[in-house]
C-alpha cells in the first residue's frame, strides 16, 4: 500500500469525493502530520512550531463543523503504532463527525475556512483524510451501526 501525505487533494480526488452520493452522517478520519516549524508566506511567526499553527486552526474548525451540525469525536496525538509499517509517522488522529457530505462541502468552501486556511497551510506537512460510515459486523459485540451512532442521547437505549 503506498501512503501519500499531501495538503490539499488532486483535482481527480476533488471531484471523486464530492461527485459521490451524499448518503448521510460520516465520520472523517484525520491523520495529520505537522511541520517542525510553521511556514508562513510572509515569514511572520518564525518561532511557531508546524502543531501551534494547526492549532490556530482547528480551534476554529470546531467551531465551525458544530455550526453546522456535526463535532469533533476525538483529536489526540499518535504515541506509538502495532501492526503494519510507514516511512514516518503521524503526529496526531482526529475524528470530526459531519450530518452529510453537502455540510462538510459548505463548510470547507466557506469564506470562513477561507480565512483561516492560511494557518493550516503553515502547519501541515500533509495529511490523509478518510471518509467512513458505520459497517456492518460488530453488533454481536454490542456496537450497533444505526442512527443511534449520531444521536448520543439514545447511545445506551435496548434494542
Amino acid at each position: 500500500m503506498k501512503v501519500v501525505n499531501t495538503v490539499f487533494p488532486s483535482p481527480e480526488q476533488f471531484q471523486e469525493f464530492f461527485g459521490a452520493p451524499d448518503d448521510g452522517p460520516f465520520v472523517m478520519v484525520n491523520l495529520l502530520k505537522f511541520k517542525e516549524k510553521a511556514e508562513y508566506p510572509d515569514g511572520s511567526e518564525p518561532e511557531l512550531s508546524g502543531r501551534e499553527a494547526y492549532a490556530r486552526y482547528g480551534a476554529v474548525v470546531s467551531g465551525l463543523v458544530e455550526a453546522l451540525g456535526g463535532r469533533i469525536r476525538y483529536s489526540g496525538a499518535v504515541t506509538g503504532l502495532l501492526l503494519g509499517e510507514v516511512e514516518e509517522m503521524w503526529d496526531a488522529v482526529a475524528l470530526a463527525e459531519y450530518p452529510s457530505l453537502a455540510a462538510f462541502q459548505a463548510m470547507a468552501l466557506s469564506p470562513e475556512m477561507h480565512a483561516i486556511e492560511h494557518h493550516r497551510k503553515a502547519g501541515l506537512a500533509g495529511q490523509l483524510n478518510i471518509r467512513t460510515r458505520p459497517a456492518l459486523g460488530f453488533e454481536s459485540h454490542g456496537v450497533h451501526n444505526d442512527e443511534r451512532l449520531w444521536k448520543p442521547e439514545q447511545a445506551n437505549a435496548v434494542n
